[in-house]
């Protein structure tokens, strides 16, 4: 398969483009790029195909700006620069650069959940609340009440998002999973981190499936 025709490739912070190919454009741009650094790069896209080259958090700044400029018809590729990308995980990409690259290049789009949360932002790949004390629910479903060391959500692609809660004990370690299209939390004010950022949480988060997909570029479309 050819490499799809005008793709523009943004190496984001210290990230490198592992990859020569003809009809790409590389622009270099800063970590978690915002709004006025991307701005020029969105303009010129028309139609083009996007690609980012570097961790999870990059993919989620760039993808927060295509959703705030109602862009998600945007075909967007990843190349991965930590080999633990939860994105790489969940969408079966390969995090070898090169590889990475040619999926990114030649393969095709396909529609994956993109979830919101209620203060402004985006997940793409892991959500954390820790430690978290309080009460939760996936749609209808109670799946906390009390304490618990983790709150974990991800992207499911039947149902939307997959929530974890992570208990640890004298009994060991015990999860209690459900999958929903939007998990509410109401807590003691704690720590969230998305997408590897960290920040602080009030005492209510809420995640939830936003109504348009994400257009990822994937090599298939088994989850």
């Amino acid at each position: 398969m050819e490499v799809a025709a005008d793709t523009i490739a943004l190496t984001c912070g210290d990230a490198h483009w592992p990859a020569a190919a003809a009809g790409v454009r590389v622009i270099a741009v800063g970590a978690r790029p915002d709004r006025d650094e991307l701005a020029a790069v969105l303009e010129r896209l028309d139609g083009a195909r996007l690609v980012v080259c570097g961790t999870d958090a990059d993919l989620a700044a760039v993808v927060l700006r295509l959703l705030r400029a109602e862009m998600l018809g945007v075909s967007v590729g990843y190349v991965p620069t930590c080999p633990s990308s939860v994105v790489a995980r969940l969408w079966s990409l390969p995090v070898a650069p090169t590889a990475a690259a040619g999926v990114a290049l030649r393969g095709r789009p396909h529609p994956v959940p993109l979830l919101r949360d209620d203060s402004g932002g985006v997940l793409v790949g892991l959500g954390v609340v820790a430690p978290v004390r309080g009460v939760a629910y996936c749609d209808d479903e109670l799946v906390l009440r009390g304490q618990a060391s983790r709150l974990e959500v991800t992207p499911d692609p039947q149902r939307g998002l997959l929530v974890r809660v992570v208990r640890r004990g004298w009994l060991g370690r015990r999860v209690r999973m459900a999958a929903g299209r939007a998990v509410q939390l109401g807590c003691e004010p704690t720590g969230v981190v998305r997408d590897g950022v960290p920040r602080q949480t009030p005492d209510r988060w809420t995640w939830y499936r936003h109504t348009e997909e994400l257009r990822l570029v994937r090599a298939h479309c088994s989850p």
